[in-house]
């Protein structure tokens, strides 16, 4: 555990990528199995302690120190864990003693059971160091927050030995913890893994979002463009199992299988193969906002009553694998004109079809599509277009987010000004700074209701501007929650860009944001200035479940505002 823990506090001071791989690889070279292999879990997300709950730490450091000095050092600190690890009280002696490794510490809490928890958590924190603890407590909750992503620990796995980290990626689904065929296939002194699961998980390919200096240099002639559809990426595979019978499932683009939330659709594809697409509710030839689609997201049971009004459907992207053969690495061409045929040929009761092309010939010709997509062929469809698709024909798929051959092209987001109402304690290297921002903007009787929080958008000049306002301007707190000033003439607004609104009966304005997140900082601009909530209801239309209905004039204002309380969110 020692090792472990030293390795993650290195990675919390490490900035650079490269320096990040490098420390992980060596920390794998010289980590025998299986603690390498629960290193690597933790890394990559695949650990989760049922039992461990933050309400729990708190408790037991309650019991150990004073609760109005931790409440005070936890406010100035801003992060549990380090907060825990730097006060707890460890009995003299106990934490010289060698603790335990990796392996037992997850076996341990992996099977224990909420009431033996307590006990087993509080003599560990006894026997550990400040950076055990830390790594300890970040290791249970699931909140490493040490700027090391999935795909980075991959790479340092492909560091072992001569593989690309694409090929870590493209055998990583169907492995389990702790990946004792990984790394023996990365070191070169074992076979390939190779999953039993007929219908596994691929790893999806990505897009990079397009900028105007990228256009200038890409040829118009290479490309071919399709909507994006404002829905959830999924990845629906069939195929025959070893007793003859079919496995279907639906992933998301993460690949966690979401097939129990949707067997509707999942008992109506025939195919077999891995289709890659936009997972919509599909109503009377419609496709529905994003809040419809919420309707079943997340959900571990369905109703008869839900698969009969929010009938869910796929748009498809592309096609990875035709029946045993896999097409990743044929070019997008082809693997098109092998989806259109597909499609046409199992068109699942009308749960499936394709995703069309959007002709053009020019960058103006495709500009004038993502402004209008209701004159360019989505008709019906045009709300729930977020823009457009662009992949070059001869791209592979590919995993990850390789930069150039596929591009995000998003039509310009709708912004308003609003005010700042409440702000939270941030995460991880922002856990210092007030970073989870609450805004409102105005009715007609002169209140200020919330629309909206954002987490993102700023600089971090900016955060820190943000910051020294929101800690100077306190009126009052709310546990982690600090309410600040907010008045007609005093107050900070603040310029808020988002994709779309929705009707909302959980919000108090009647509205939710979709990805709201601030564009610019408004000091020029008085509080009574903001927008009102009136101009937010006229970007929406009359339409069943709410949903954007407006695209055309996307300004308008809003501040960070007042709320009844924290509880009720934005």
């Amino acid at each position: 555990m020692n090792r472990f823990a030293a390795l993650l506090d290195r990675l919390a001071y490490e900035p650079r990528r490269n320096g990040k791989i490098r420390l992980i690889a060596d920390y794998f070279r010289h980590t025998p199995d299986p603690e390498r292999g629960w290193a690597l879990a933790a890394l990559t997300g695949a650990l989760s302690f049922r039992n461990a709950k933050p309400g729990l730490i708190r408790q037991l450091i309650g019991e150990r120190t004073d609760p109005v000095l931790f409440a005070l050092s936890y406010d100035y600190v801003g992060d549990l864990s380090e907060t825990v690890a730097l006060m707890w009280p460890a009995p003299h002696g106990l934490n010289d003693t060698e603790p335990p490794p990796l392996s037992a510490i997850v076996e341990t809490f992996t099977h224990i059971g909420r009431a033996e928890m307590p006990a087993v958590l509080t003599a560990l924190l006894d026997r550990l160091d400040e950076t055990g603890r830390w790594a300890l407590l970040k290791l249970i909750t699931g909140g490493l927050r040490i700027g090391v992503s999935a795909r980075l620990a991959k790479t340092a796995v492909a560091a072992l030995g001569d593989h690309a980290p694409d090929a870590i990626e493209l055998v990583w689904p169907g492995l389990t913890p702790p990946y004792l065929e990984l790394f023996a296939w990365a070191e070169g002194h074992g076979p390939k893994p190779e999953t039993e699961d007929p219908a596994p998980f691929r790893p999806v390919m990505l897009s990079h979002p397009l900028e105007e200096t990228d256009i200038g240099r890409l040829d118009p002639a290479e490309f071919r463009a399709e909507w994006k559809w404002d829905g959830i990426r999924v990845q629906a595979a069939r195929a025959a199992g070893q007793d003859g019978q079919h496995v279907t499932r639906l992933y998301s683009r993460t690949g966690e299988d979401i097939s129990g939330a949707f067997p509707d659709l999942a008992e109506a594809l025939a195919f077999d193969g891995v289709v890659d697409g936009e997972l919509l509710i599909l109503r009377e030839g419609r496709v529905q906002s994003f809040n419809v689609l919420q309707q079943r997201l997340n959900r571990k049971t369905v109703s008869p009553k839900l698969l009969m009004e929010f009938p869910a459907h796929i748009r498809a992207y592309d096609l990875l694998v035709e029946a045993d053969e896999d097409l990743r690495e044929r070019p997008f061409a082809v693997r098109r004109a092998r989806l259109e045929a597909l499609v046409a040929a199992h068109p699942a009761q009308g749960r499936l079809d394709l995703s069309p092309l959007v002709p053009f010939a020019s960058w103006d010709d495709l500009a004038e599509a993502r402004a209008d997509p209701a004159a360019h062929g989505a008709e019906a469809d045009a709300e729930a277009v977020e823009g457009v698709m662009l992949k070059r024909a001869d791209s592979l798929y590919l995993p990850g987010r390789p930069k150039g051959p596929w591009w995000k092209w998003k039509r310009d987001p709708h912004s308003v000004d609003a005010v700042l109402m409440y702000a939270q304690r941030g995460h991880g290297k922002r856990s210092s700074y007030y970073s989870d921002y609450t805004f409102g903007v105005w009715t007609e009787a002169g209140e200020l209701v919330p629309v909206g929080k954002a987490y993102f958008g700023f600089t971090d000049a900016e955060l820190i501007e943000i910051d020294r306002f929101v800690r100077r301007h306190t009126v009052n707190r709310f546990g982690p929650v600090r309410e600040v000033v907010h008045t007609q003439t005093e107050g900070l607004v603040v310029e808020v860009a988002f994709e779309g609104l929705a009707r909302s009966t959980r919000h108090r304005s009647g509205l939710a944001m979709r990805f709201p997140r601030i564009a610019r900082l408004r000091w020029d601009k008085p509080p009574g200035e903001a927008d009102r909530l009136e101009t937010l209801e006229r970007m929406i239309g009359d339409g069943d479940g709410g949903g954007d209905q407006s695209h055309a004039p996307r300004r308008a204002a809003a501040v960070l505002g007042k709320q009844r309380s924290p509880a009720e969110g934005a």
